[in-house]
Order: C-alpha cells, then structure tokens, then sequence
C-alpha cells in the first residue's frame, strides 16, 4: 500500500499559513480547523516549513506569552520531511517514528497536494487489517 491510498481515503486539503503571519493567528487558523500542524508557504503551492502544537508549546515554554506576536517564521521547522504518492505506507510509518515526525506533507512534482499525520496512516493500517478480518472470517464460515 502506498501514501496515494491514505490520500484517496482522507483527501487532499492541506491548510497554510504564510510564515509573516503572527503565532496567534496561527494558533486561531489550528484551532478553527481543529489540526495539530500547518504547512508553512507563501504561495500555497511550495513548502518553506512546517509548524505543530508541539513547536509552539515549547516556544511558549521559552518565550512565554510574548510568543504570541512573533512571526511563523521564527517557530517553523524548516528542514520539513516530505513524502510523495508512491511512498509506501511502511516505509512512511517508520520515517515518522524514526524522525520523531507526526506530519509529512506530499509533493507531486515539487509542490505541495496533501498531507499525512501519524494518524491517518494508523487509522489507514487498522481498516485495512479489519477487511482482512472479515473477509478471513467470510472464508471460513462458508
């Protein structure tokens, strides 16, 4: 199974945020759209970085409320682990652990379709482990 197939299931709406917006406004866009990291692009299309819960948590711990007025810019990962469709879900399973990584956003081409958290591709695993359930089961029952 390859990270085309989680797209497929999920979609492929990514949420940006320019990297002059401030930290607060970053935090309101996650929580309107109740996800634990944005990608960071100036044009929507190309990755300049990537910005979590987590980033912020620990700016917060250093900067404290102060953090709040500082530019996305100043907070965002920018070495971002990046995937592509025919990834393999394994392959990206162990990226994400190996990595300490929860979101890898998808290139095609060298610009930006979709993204995946740790989630999807657990949740993606668990389906696909239930249908090999049930259908195992389906075979000996007949």
């Amino acid at each position: 199974m390859k990270l085309e197939d989680v797209i497929r299931s999920k979609g492929n709406s990514v949420v940006t945020i320019s990297p002059t917006a401030t930290v607060a406004e970053l935090v309101s866009l996650m929580a309107d759209n109740n996800i634990g990291a944005v990608v960071v692009s100036s044009d929507g299309r190309h990755i300049s970085g990537i910005i979590s819960e987590r980033d912020v948590v620990r700016g917060l711990a250093g900067a404290g409320h102060g953090l709040l007025e500082s530019t996305v810019a100043d907070l965002m990962t920018g070495d971002v682990v990046v995937g592509h469709l025919e990834d393999r879900i394994e392959d990206t399973a162990h990226t994400m652990t190996h990595k300490r990584v929860r979101h890898i956003p998808i290139e095609v081409d060298g610009e930006l379709a979709a993204i995946v958290s740790i989630g999807d591709v657990v949740k993606y695993r668990i389906d696909q482990l239930t249908d090999e359930r049930n259908h195992l089961l389906g075979y000996l029952h007949t």
